[in-house]
């Protein structure tokens, strides 16, 4: 990548823009709800279950003015979900600041690794075991999204919902590839533990980007 070029990504005022697509919000408080999803390349987390592995390497993805993604972004909805990747890898204070300035509602779907950066309406956190959320994230999510791959994650999940506020609403998710042998033991231990709410990938019931 050109040093210019570079500076600005580092910035965060072009970003490596994988995707964007407008869709129903599948997961989570807001699912039902028609959102535009602005996905960004470059992620280390390294989950071994994650669907979109295409954009970990940021540089497969091209540097994208954050103006272009504003005005495109701006076009289809009122609600913005900002995803990856892991979107806080980079600097996304101007990204947010212009979303805002055209009065849109910004969400913000990450594992919590970084520092927070950006100003958000909603912060979705869907911690992982690999690298761990930063207390800050941890402290203003406003959901905790933890997702469900075998019974080791349960105790994980309680760990995590430990550090949040006590506003944070707190969803299990079974992971996609493991649904059928764990969602009725989620359903078991949100029965016995209701402070736990159930989320499931609907967009993908619905066949739905």
């Amino acid at each position: 990548m050109k040093k210019d070029i570079q500076e600005l990504v580092n910035k965060g005022e072009m970003l490596p823009l994988m995707e964007e697509f407008y869709t129903i919000q599948g997961e989570g408080f807001y699912k039902g709800t028609a959102a535009y999803f602005i996905r960004v390349g470059g992620c280390d987390v390294g989950c071994h279950w994650c669907d979109v592995k295409e954009s970990w390497d940021a540089e497969l993805h091209p540097p994208t003015a954050t103006t272009t993604i504003v005005e495109k972004a701006a076009l289809h909805s009122k609600t913005i979900v900002v995803t990856g990747g892991e979107p806080l890898t980079w600097d996304m204070t101007a990204l947010t600041t212009q979303l805002k300035a055209k009065g849109l509602q910004v969400h913000i779907e990450t594992s919590g690794a970084y520092p927070l950066t950006g100003t958000w309406d909603w912060i979705c956190l869907s911690p992982k075991k690999l690298k761990l959320p930063t207390p800050e994230v941890s402290a203003k999510a406003h959901e905790l999204k933890v997702i469900i791959f075998n019974k080791d994650d349960f105790k994980f999940a309680e760990e995590q919902a430990a550090l949040v506020n006590k506003d944070c609403i707190l969803y299990m998710q079974p992971e996609w590839s493991k649904r059928d042998k764990m969602i009725p033991e989620i359903v078991e231990y949100v029965m016995a533990n209701p402070q736990w709410k159930v989320s499931l990938q609907t967009h993908k019931y619905l066949n739905i980007p």
